[in-house]
């Protein structure tokens, strides 16, 4: 089930709303959903069965009469592979014509080295989410080049900011600068950087979901 995202929240008490990508695919056919150089795809809700009689009609009434067809383990199949089929899924309605629906998000992992600027931007009509930031440094090679040893060798110095959320959510592009004076200094004389974690957010449409539950209407 979806969690809850306290970002996204509207509509009615019991629902939730989340902007997403949306892509069908029909049976023994291969989705076409990409995300952009550097971005990584999140499957959020996933279903390969039949949830209405109108989309993907294969010309036979019989074969889309079932609109209660579900397959229990579509998100977690999709999450690894991209082949819509009775195969892959099971067939958990025979003789009904089935499609997979699949509502994802592009993921963006940025880092900007201390003193430089993180750039933060989406595609057209796409906003930006944050849902994770850090300034400071957890390892030795994330921005060591030219660094002297005792500039990086700390690596135990996390120190999560929503510092980036406030500045950035809901903008198309962003630029927050990766410095002391904007996250304070979690630990001096280490060479620090910000790393962010971002969705790529569809400003339109918005999806309405039920609590754990899967997305019953749209806006």
């Amino acid at each position: 089930p979806l969690k809850k995202l306290t970002f996204a929240q509207s509509c009615l008490t019991d629902f939730f709303c989340l902007c997403v990508r949306w892509v069908v695919s029909t049976e023994a056919c291969f989705m076409n959903s990409s995300s952009g150089e550097g971005q990584v795809i999140v499957v959020s809700w996933a279903n390969y069965g039949r949830r209405d009689n109108t989309t993907c009609p294969d010309g036979n009434p019989d074969h889309v009469k079932n609109v209660l067809c579900s397959s229990p383990n579509s998100t977690e199949y999709v999450t690894n592979r991209y082949r819509s089929s009775n195969t892959g899924f099971g067939d958990p309605c025979s003789g009904t014509y089935k499609y997979l629906e699949v509502f994802y998000t592009c993921q963006v992992h940025s880092t900007a080295c201390e003193g430089s600027n993180a750039n933060l931007r989406c595609d057209e009509g796409e906003a930006i989410v944050v849902y994770w930031a850090d300034y400071g440094r957890r390892d030795t090679t994330t921005c060591s080049q030219h660094r002297p040893t005792h500039e990086i060798q700390n690596a135990h110095c996390p120190n999560p900011t929503t510092k980036v959320a406030d500045s950035c959510n809901g903008k198309s592009s962003c630029i927050i600068e990766a410095s002391n004076s904007v996250f304070g200094d979690p630990c001096p004389g280490t060479y620090k950087y910000l790393e962010v974690k971002i969705h790529e957010i569809n400003k339109t449409p918005c999806l309405c979901f039920k609590w754990n539950d899967y997305p019953i209407s749209s806006h």
